[in-house]
């Protein structure tokens, strides 16, 4: 029997990632999917976008970059997605697909996804049609099937929310007991729902109209393990973890850390307004500066949390993204809130090492964490 995926999120980012993951398991033979794909917004300027997902003919996502530093290209035409629904006009049909078919359910809903609207709480959120928020769509749709029966789901919610999947359970839990359901249904929903936290990682730099994308090689979609949990498919880009705080460092501590450095050194040194990673990058004397950063001060904090070894597979990965040909990612945005980052992504970093008994040198990083002292603001 195969798996029914529900996709909520209409995302470029999606198609180029669980939707291509789930296109590769199927076409390796595994028994996964399909995936219905249901725009939560209602935005009518994205309607030809939901008419697409239904085309018999797939879509085309180009993988372009560099991977173990040789260039990369290839297109895979994704076909996992049979079909595209939009909540505001397809109501009926999202609630039939949700309470008798869905296995699996996915959501990337964008930065204020989980933001409540007023019209959702209380009583009238179990007959709107459909609710506004997403969340409080979550809400009704699950108790439309705690109704029909309650069979078990799992949820892999895919916004960058730290600790997404507790995040939202938290949010469909308060809105239930606000709209006064039942009791029994909220035990469900805490014993019979397999909510999950991810992480997902992958640049998709632009769009193929009216669906399609083009992405980095680099890809991850980290699954926080849970009892009775059911993975969309098997891939290589997916990993199960039994804690998804290794990984979420990596991402800060290398990534992160490594463009907030790129971006301090641009805004000391005044260079160009429009100049990119990749282009800063292109300057000996800053990847020089970098490369040290990386192999004096941030491997040797990691080596002391007993990451090393995947500290130094992540810088790799991180320089052959940060040198990606087909992006243009301006450090003028990233400089944006720089504070706040030097903070979450420098300080952090420091007082993370030290947690484990380590007082390392780390000149480069405590000379930047100096200069923007916690709560500076």
């Amino acid at each position: 029997m195969t798996r029914r995926v529900i996709q909520f999120g209409t995302s470029r980012f999606l198609q180029a990632h669980a939707d291509l993951f789930l296109h590769e398991a199927r076409a390796a033979g595994q028994d996964v999917g399909p995936v219905a794909v249901v725009q939560t917004s209602g935005a009518s300027a994205r309607a030809g976008r939901v008419a697409a997902f239904g085309a018999p003919g797939g879509y085309p996502v180009i993988i372009r970059g560099i991977e173990g530093g040789a260039p990369v290209e290839r297109q895979v035409t994704v076909t996992s997605i049979d079909r595209g629904l939009s909540a505001a006009t397809d109501w009926d049909a999202v609630t039939a697909l949700f309470v008798e078919e869905a296995e699996i359910v996915l959501s990337n809903t964008g930065d204020t996804g989980y933001a409540l609207a007023e019209a959702d709480r209380g009583p009238a959120l179990i007959e709107a049609r459909p609710p506004a928020s997403f969340p409080a769509k979550l809400t009704q749709l699950l108790y439309r099937r705690w109704q029909a029966g309650g069979r078990s789901l799992t949820l892999l919610p895919c916004e960058l929310v730290n600790r997404n999947g507790r995040v939202l359970q938290g949010l469909v839990l308060d809105l239930a007991a606000e709209a006064g359901l039942p009791e029994d249904f909220r035990v469900w929903l805490r014993a019979g729902v397999i909510w999950t936290d991810t992480l997902v990682d992958r640049i998709v730099s632009e769009p193929i109209e009216p669906i399609g994308a083009v992405a980095e090689p680099y890809a991850l979609w980290a699954i926080e393990r849970r009892p009775g949990l059911t993975l969309p498919c098997e891939h290589p880009c997916i990993v199960l973890a039994d804690d998804l705080e290794p990984f979420e460092r990596l991402k800060l501590h290398i990534l992160n850390l490594g463009h907030t450095y790129l971006a301090e050194i641009w805004q000391r040194e005044g260079r160009p307004d429009a100049e990119t990673v990749r282009e800063i990058l292109a300057d000996p004397a800053v990847r020089a500066r970098l490369d040290a950063l990386y192999r004096d001060e941030v491997v040797p904090g990691f080596s002391a949390r007993g990451m090393e070894a995947e500290a130094n597979t992540y810088v790799a990965a991180t320089l052959d993204r940060f040198r990606n040909p087909s992006l243009n990612h301006r450090i003028a945005d990233i400089a944006q809130n720089h504070v706040q980052k030097v903070e979450r992504r420098v300080h952090a970093f420091l007082t993370w090492v030290e947690e484990a008994g380590a007082r390392l040198p780390a000149p480069v990083l405590r000379a930047l964490a100096a200069a923007y002292p916690p709560g500076a603001a």
